[in-house]
């Protein structure tokens, strides 16, 4: 009987270097909303990659950063959970930027674990190739990095090797996940983050960040179609305003943006519908962030 290799590995990194884009490549579906704005990530998501001999879990954590608040706090548990009992670590750092204080503490942090650590250097198709073999010649000779690997989480350049390196890190044992799972969320979490990625995509610098979504209906009726309704929280009534827009406009472009992407996800019909309330404070309140997810 063929044996199979399964087992952890954490994806961890300064915010928008493109771990989540790396886990949703690599998982061969979006698991993992994307941002350019810091604080995307906010849960550990993990995110199932299936293959012949072998099930790979891979750990999406939040940016590695500084914490302001109790949201702050829980992001920052999140990556240290996600650092215990793996098979490895990746750190991705984004080659068109170079090396930074967050990323050498992602590297740090990498280093206190047991498991095997590589160094993804993303962004391959945008940065110069002479910065990125730079950086691979600087990063590779350091001692406890188990292996430097340049990739392009948006072209999937590099990640063959990546992903072949990653399995050998696996040790044999069963499947934890059915082989049809790609992911450990539940189809309302994925509504409720995509809402929060349009409303990212779309809303001014200083909105987002006091953005949080909550489902209030998720259902599917007798006629196939996707019933969902949710709530924009935001902590300031100014923000309210803005997200709401004039005459509506605002709120329904997020809406359209949301509705378009859940209706591919699912292959149905969706019928989305969303209020705006303002809840001051809710990232330092422990019974808002239980209620939004965040415990």
């Amino acid at each position: 009987m063929k044996q199979t290799r399964s087992g952890f590995v954490a994806v961890i990194g300064r915010p928008n270097v493109g771990k989540s884009s790396l886990v949703n490549t690599l998982v061969g579906d979006k698991v993992a909303i994307v941002s350019d704005k810091p604080q995307t990530t906010r849960n550990r998501i993990m995110g199932v990659v299936n293959g012949e001999g072998y099930q790979l879990v891979l750990l999406d954590t939040p940016g590695i950063q500084k914490p302001k608040n109790k949201l702050g706090r829980y992001m920052e548990g999140s990556v240290k959970d996600s650092l215990k009992d793996v098979e490895a670590t990746v750190v991705v750092i984004d080659g068109s930027t170079g090396l930074g204080a967050k990323d050498e503490e992602a590297i740090a942090r990498g280093l206190q674990s047991d498991a095997r650590l590589w160094i993804a250097v993303n962004k391959t198709d945008v940065a110069e190739p002479a910065d990125i073999q730079a950086l691979v010649e600087t990063l590779k000779v350091r001692e406890g990095i188990y292996r430097v690997c340049p990739i392009s989480a948006r072209t999937g350049q590099g990640l063959e090797i990546l992903l072949g390196g990653l399995i050998d890190c696996l040790p044999e044992g069963p499947a934890y996940f059915p082989p049809d799972m790609i992911s450990d969320q539940p189809e309302s979490f994925l509504c409720a983050e995509i809402i929060r990625e349009k409303a990212l995509l779309l809303l001014r610098e200083e909105v987002p960040h006091g953005i949080g979504v909550d489902l209030e209906k998720f259902m599917e009726r007798e006629d196939g179609v996707v019933e969902v309704h949710a709530v924009i929280y935001c902590e300031r009534d100014s923000h309210k305003g803005i997200i709401i827009g004039k005459n509506g406009g605002m709120l329904k472009r997020i809406g359209t943006l949301a509705r378009e992407e859940m209706e591919i996800f699912f292959d149905a019909k969706v019928f989305l519908k969303l209020h705006v309330k303002t809840r001051e404070g809710w990232r330092n309140s422990p019974l808002a962030l239980r209620e939004l997810g965040y415990e």
